[in-house]
């Protein structure tokens, strides 16, 4: 089975740096169920492919699956493991470009974080639900997906079409990110994990997920596939994105259909049906109200009322979102009529395609439409584009932006744009300690987090050097020994 990755930025040899790979080796990595081997069919300033090719050992694989496997003895050997890309590729991707979807890259720091043009194809791809639900995984996430279904013979086209597509995506993408969506969604659209899930399964899910799954229109179909229809395993999974996730919807909804989307068999049926009578109902959900399935609501979602909030106190009518990701801040303030002219800023134009999507605005009113700005910009670069708000929200944004780069910010927001409010939440990591299963920072793209002391210290420094003044207000539960999770700091010309 082959994975092809190629790209077209400038220079294109940097995809070795990202991917940890030198484009003149051929490597090879042995795994108990076959062989990876990464290679270059061409490698230039222009253009520049890398290859995935696994080559699996079906002996191998049926004794690492141990005497409990519970496929048909013959179908342990004769199958399309092989051949097809399937969780097999997933895992050999995982492992091989561990430290590219980690978004890690020594030799070239500054590479990870730089979306760029990108092209992958799958020439076979099992996929339970046709070429229909490869679209609706990929494309919420910001790719041009071709999904062409694999006849079952070219020869007797009557005999219709396989449970195969070749898959071609297309986008200008994070290479981690693009890592990590193939880590997810190949399982997913196989159906047919080859290894037993164990809750460590959960921690794989949401490291992987983390940033976009949570926000995924399809995210009840995935977890469901992804963790093998246990409920539980996707409830933990679910709480934790939400607890992390930087972008998610008001709330959690019930699984989808997949029944109908995906065609799923009457066994699959009868066991979600089972499942269900023995109390492990497939919804994925929070509910509100009294009684012991409450759940407290995300901390993203207390964020963004938080932020609302905050901006009506102020009397705000114009607010300027920066770094406004997919736009659940700018759906927020459109619902709410008195704030007359909303605009959102982004680096990333895959976010800003996703935005637009999400809030519908080739459907929205001219009204609303009229109200709404949405333009690509990077908050270390002086922009005239930025001028005249009452207010700036960065939400989130600066444990993003790389320590010596601050000062360009804090000179772009406070110096030249000058709105009258500012208003900045970041994450205090002193709140860290009580997230039990979380290691390190909250997000893999984080540059620092900082104590309340740092951030007022940062604060504090910066109001006096552009002439505001700033309070502070907790976001979240305030923890008598650690704080809020979510320190905001409201800064006033």
């Amino acid at each position: 089975m082959l994975l092809t990755i190629t790209t077209t930025a400038t220079p294109a040899t940097d995809l070795g740096f990202l991917l940890h790979k030198h484009p003149d080796r051929v490597q090879e990595f042995d795994r108990s169920f076959g062989t990876a081997t990464v290679f270059y069919p061409e490698s230039g300033e222009g253009r520049c492919t890398a290859a995935l090719l696994l080559e699996v050992d079906p002996i191998a694989l049926v004794r690492s699956r141990g005497k409990n496997s519970p496929d048909f003895s013959l179908s342990q050997y004769v199958n399309d493991r092989p051949y097809a890309a399937s969780s097999l590729l997933a895992v050999a991707l995982g492992d091989v470009f561990r430290t590219a979807r980690a978004g890690r890259c020594k030799a070239r720091p500054d590479l990870p974080g730089r979306p760029m043009p990108l092209e992958i194809r799958l020439p076979a791809l099992p996929c339970r639900g046709g070429p229909e639900l490869a679209v609706r995984l990929f494309e919420p996430l910001g790719w041009a997906v071709e999904a062409l279904a694999v006849p079952l013979d070219e020869g007797f086209p009557e005999w219709g079409e396989s449970r195969y597509v070749r898959l071609t995506l297309s986008g200008t993408v994070r290479l981690a990110d693009a890592l990590n969506h193939l880590y997810v969604l190949l399982p997913v659209l196989d159906d047919g994990k080859h290894y037993w899930i164990a809750p460590d399964e959960v921690d794989k899910l949401v490291r992987a997920g983390e940033g976009w799954l949570y926000g995924h229109p399809e995210r009840g179909l995935i977890m469901r596939r992804y963790l093998g229809r246990r409920w539980a395993l996707a409830r933990t999974a679910l709480a934790r994105l939400a607890e992390l996730g930087d972008e998610t919807e008001e709330q959690l909804e019930p699984a989808v259909d997949e029944d109908a989307a995906a065609g799923e068999t009457a066994a699959d049926e009868a066991a979600a049906a089972e499942a269900e009578a023995q109390g492990e109902a497939p919804e994925i959900q929070v509910s509100e109200g009294e009684g012991p399935e409450v759940k407290p609501k995300a901390l993203n979602v207390r964020r963004r009322e938080a932020v609302l909030e905050t901006l009506e106190e102020l009397g705000a009518t114009s607010v300027l979102d920066l770094g406004c990701g997919q736009g659940e801040l700018v759906g927020a303030l459109l619902a709410r009529p008195r704030f007359a002219r909303v605009a959102g800023m982004d680096v990333s134009a895959m976010a800003l395609t996703i935005a637009a999507r999400k809030l519908k605005l080739d459907r929205m009113p001219d009204g609303k439409r009229a109200r709404l700005t949405l333009f690509q910009g990077a908050l270390t670069y002086t922009d005239k584009r930025l001028a005249g708000y009452d207010a700036a929200v960065l939400m989130e944004v600066i444990e993003h932006v790389d320590p010596p780069r601050l000062a360009a910010l804090e000179r772009v927001v406070f110096g030249n744009a000058r709105p009258q409010h500012v208003l900045v939440t970041t994450p205090n990591i002193e709140y860290n300690p009580r997230y039990e299963f979380l290691t390190g920072l909250r997000h893999r793209d984080h540059r620092f987090e900082w104590t309340r002391a740092e951030f007022a210290a940062w604060a504090e420094r910066v109001a006096e050097q552009y002439g505001y003044q700033v309070t502070y207000k907790p976001v979240g539960d305030d923890d008598p020994e650690v704080g809020p999770p979510t320190q905001m700091g409201v800064f006033t010309r």
